[in-house]
């Protein structure tokens, strides 16, 4: 049993829309392909001893015990390893539950998909899992100590890649809210929201919060004098650098008890209170200089009390906690060494902030505690004895949290929503000293010691007594008033063909309204009028790109079946999912081998737009408008045919369409008709001839109308809009070069060529063809597309891509040739010379040399780029001065309709 390869998906994707993180696992069950569970001894022994937890897994049986009755009656392994997945993720405090595994056309090779939460633990645990089972087939049994690793290293994972606690509550809270989050690459940053509506956030900080209340917080004394001139109660305390200085400050604060702390510090590193010697002092004073970054401590008068912590969220109190420090209480016969140990074992406890709780640690500070009140870690405590093991209060140095969020007097809520109105922080946590937090400081001698930037929440969302605070809900309505939303309208756009020219068109005609559209396509990333980013980029990454940046109004988004296999999508749920056609192309790659596999891969954007968004369907596509059935938005069709009964059927229950009627492109509303224009009007279209741009120019408005584009800027962008190089690069751009023309389209499939050839088949003049295809496509493909060629041209050029893409020079070739030699002994074709030429570039400029005139040279090439600058060179017009442009004149006996008619109104 080998794995052959490992996927991680992190959105919607082909398996599951509400399970995003899954790891896919191909799976070669090898030995065990013909083996099921049943015939193999010892195996359900092994299983049950190695994990008996997994009589929790119900299965397809749906009671407790289902799973492992599979097993024992006999089950394949590629499903005893999904299961075997889960429950590893389980035991180790990941719960997950969703997995799936077929069979692929491939004998004994299987995918397994497992549900993960972190995607390391996920991943980890699918290999964990192979190991296993192969390790109860061959002997049996799983060693225990292997498994106990595997799991000691499942958790560490758990605990290296978990969240913080405060940046989990937002998180959490955020989901709540359907608010999309994403961690960034950089500082911990977690971005929530999408383009321009996005909010940052680094733990609690957030993007609204100014870097000087940040430094002023972080520079205690400043702070201090800062609210000691606003009237604030403060202790008294000064600044010292040098040894020499400690007494001169212990003057000046009014002698003993003091307090000693780092100027610069956090989370109670190098603190100490109640300090009431010299000998004390000095040693506290080292203490807050190693951890000073600049070298400095503050000293002040210490304050007897309790030590609370009021967080103060965009102007409001929103809970308070008060901070025990870290202790324990006698029993009359443990040391406080055990005490701490018996502490410690409490679960709740933890290394870090991860945990409720953090697990005492026995250091210098701690020993030094105990020398004060004259005990050691090998006294015996008498029973409801106290021993206090810090002198600070913070969780995370072993203090626990009471809360008291409800006990606060209004008075000391003023205080403390004023202060952070001194400072100016959007986020506080303000430190209170007082002995009851219940009472008005200056009636009880409280004081305000600190104010904290980028406070930790986890003593409020998990305290360890008390009502437990949603204080992520608060920085969530600041972030995002109520009414303001955190999406921008994205619009993805899938089918085998024609998606880079609908989602260019989108894209185009949003630009009409004034926003700032950021879109992906196969030959690059734009944000506005510029190119981000050259190349392929139709998968997750460039559509992450899009999302993350915050000046993106609108996001459109082409999506190939190669990201939605390889990582899903890129965004929890869309706005509109355009679905344009499903055709057998890519079959036999990804194991997606059927035309109906592959509609099952596009509907994926379908299923993934929003219940009150839209899932634009081609109606003339059974295989696509049949994906209504599964989304949960509402559907609007496409069709080229008015009398198409779907659409009929739709429009008479008011649903929203858009159809080719009567020569014009328009948009059904229950019983309106919206008319946008007359196909011949539209450049794209050339003259009405190209009927699969129609289709597209219909998904497109259908697209935009459904998110409340006007019918007079759609308008506009269909007059605007042409198959030059410069705005559709590779999509039907025709060149006019004097005595002949030549077109280029990026067509590399046989539904492709086909709708090329709707044009192709009115041109008048001598046709040549410069044909290839993908290497990676079926051999059946390329005696498909040798067929559809030798109906198509005239004369044909055979040519290879540069990138093979695994398969032998020539043999692609080779199967073109095959087609043609078949379409021309069945019946009437009209190619009457073939020659091969595997070189792309001297393919193509065979073709042109050969050119006579009224000839049409098709170029179906590998790299777009290159096949129009060897056109550009042969003649006198370039890409903006094409036959579908209105300074063009028409090509030769074609009719193109007048490209400025009449506009018609809605």
């Amino acid at each position: 049993m080998k794995i052959l390869k490992v996927q991680t998906l992190r959105g919607p994707n082909y398996w599951s829309i509400r399970r995003h993180k899954l790891v896919v696992l191909r799976l070669d069950l090898a030995d065990l392909a013909d083996r099921p569970s049943n015939e193999i001894s010892g195996f359900y022994e092994g299983l049950v001893e190695a994990l008996p937890s997994l009589v929790e897994h119900h299965c397809s049986r749906g009671k407790r015990g289902g799973f492992l009755e599979r097993v024992r009656e006999g089950t394949m392994m590629g499903h005893i390893v999904e299961h075997v997945a889960l429950e590893l993720q389980e035991l180790t405090g990941m719960p997950v539950g969703f997995g799936r595994t077929r069979e692929t056309s491939e004998p004994g090779v299987y995918l397994v998909a497992i549900e993960y939460e972190n995607e390391r633990a996920g991943r980890y645990a699918a290999r964990a899992a192979v190991r296993l089972c192969r390790s109860i087939v061959d002997s049996g049994s799983y060693p225990l100590q292997e498994l106990e690793q595997d799991l000691q290293d499942l958790e560490e994972i758990r605990s290296e890649e978990a969240l913080g606690p405060s940046t989990e509550s937002l998180v959490r809270e955020a989901e709540r809210r359907n608010v999309p989050w994403r961690q960034l690459s950089a500082r911990s940053l977690i971005q929530f929201g999408y383009g321009v509506r996005q909010k940052r956030v680094q733990a609690t900080l957030s993007d609204r919060t100014g870097i000087l209340a940040v430094e002023l917080a972080c520079d205690k004394d400043g702070t201090k004098r800062i609210l000691a001139d606003a009237g604030v109660p403060v202790p008294r305390g000064t600044t010292v650098r040098y040894a020499d200085e400690l007494q001169d400050a212990i003057d000046d604060v009014g002698g003993y008890p003091i307090a000693i702390k780092p100027l610069d510090g956090n989370h109670g590193r190098g603190i100490t209170l109640d300090i009431d010697s010299w000998e004390a002092a000095e040693e506290a004073l080292e203490m807050a200089l190693a951890e000073s970054k600049s070298q400095t401590t503050l000293v002040e008068r210490f304050y007897k009390g309790n030590d609370h912590r009021v967080l103060v969220v965009n102007g409001q109190v929103v809970a308070v906690a008060e901070r025990v420090p870290a202790r324990v209480i006698g029993d009359g016969r443990s040391t406080i060494q055990e005490l701490i140990d018996e502490t410690n074992r409490d679960p709740r406890r933890g290394s870090g902030h991860d945990n409720v709780l953090t697990k005492i640690v026995v250091d210098r500070s701690l020993e030094q505690m105990l020398d004060r009140q004259d005990v050691g870690l090998d006294t015996v405590l008498d029973r409801g004895e106290i021993c206090y093991l810090r002198g600070t209060a913070n969780l995370s140095t072993g203090g626990i949290a009471i809360d008291r969020t409800d006990e606060i007097h209004p008075e000391n809520v003023w205080i403390a929503q004023r202060i952070v109105k001194i400072i100016g922080l959007d986020i506080a946590g303000i430190d209170i000293v007082t002995p009851d937090i219940s009472k008005p400081l200056r009636e009880v001698g409280g004081v305000v010691i600190e104010v904290n930037a980028a406070p930790g929440f986890r003593m409020h969302v998990q305290p360890s007594e008390g009502i437990p605070r949603n204080v992520a809900e608060p920085v969530l309505d600041m972030l995002f008033p109520p009414g303001s939303p955190a999406r921008v309208p994205i619009i993805s756009v899938t089918g085998t063909n024609g998606k880079t020219t609908t989602t260019r068109l989108i894209a185009h005609i949003y630009r009409q309204t004034g926003q700032v559209v950021g879109y992906t396509t196969t030959d690059g990333t734009y944000i506005g009028d510029y190119l981000v980013e050259q190349g392929d980029n139709t998968g997750p990454q460039s559509a992450n790109l899009i999302l993350q940046d915050p000046t993106v109004e609108v996001a459109i988004l082409e999506t190939a079946r190669g990201g939605i296999l390889r990582s899903g999508l890129a965004f929890d749920r869309s706005d509109v999912g355009v679905v344009l056609n499903v055709a057998a192309d890519h079959l036999g790659l990804g194991d997606i081998d059927t035309i109906e596999q592959m509609a099952r891969v596009k509907s994926v954007v379908a299923e993934a737009a929003a219940p009150d968004g839209y899932a634009v369907l081609n109606a003339d596509d059974p295989l696509v408008s049949a994906m209504a059935e599964q989304v949960k938005a509402q559907v609007a069709y496409f069709s080229m045919n008015p009398e198409n009964p779907i659409v009929r059927d739709h429009a008479r229950q008011g649903g929203l369409a858009a159809v080719y009627e009567n020569g014009y492109l328009s948009i059904l509303k229950g019983d309106w008709t919206l008319r946008i224009d007359r196909a011949e009007n539209i450049p794209l279209t050339l003259g009405g001839k190209a009927g699969f741009q129609i289709a597209n120019a219909l998904a497109a408005s259908l697209a935009a109308f459904a998110q409340g584009v006007r019918i007079e800027a759609i308008r506009q962008a269909l007059m605007t809009f042409t198959s030059s190089a410069k705005q559709t690069p590779g999509r039907m751009n025709l060149f006019d070069l004097g005595r002949y023309h030549a077109l280029v389209d990026y067509a590399h499939n046989p539904a492709g060529y086909e709708a090329v050839g709707t044009f192709v088949q009115n041109w008048p003049g001598t046709r040549i063809g410069v044909v290839g295809g993908p290497g990676d496509r079926r051999d059946e493909d390329f005696v498909l597309l040798g067929q559809l060629s030798a109906q198509m041209f005239d004369e044909i050029i055979i040519k290879e891509d540069d990138d093979n893409r695994g398969r032998t020079r020539g043999s692609a070739a080779r199967g073109i040739e095959e087609g043609i030699a078949a379409a021309r002994k069945v019946g009437s074709v009209r190619v009457r010379r073939v020659e091969t030429i595997l070189d792309e570039t001297t393919a193509v400029n065979s073709a042109l040399d050969r050119a006579a005139d009224g000839n049409l040279v098709v170029v179906f090439p590998e790299i777009v780029s290159r096949a129009i600058d060897l056109i550009e060179q042969r003649g006198p017009r370039n890409a903006e001065t094409q036959t579908n442009a209105p300074a063009s004149p028409n090509p030769p006996n074609v009719d193109h309709a007048s490209l400025h008619g009449e506009v018609k109104s809605v």
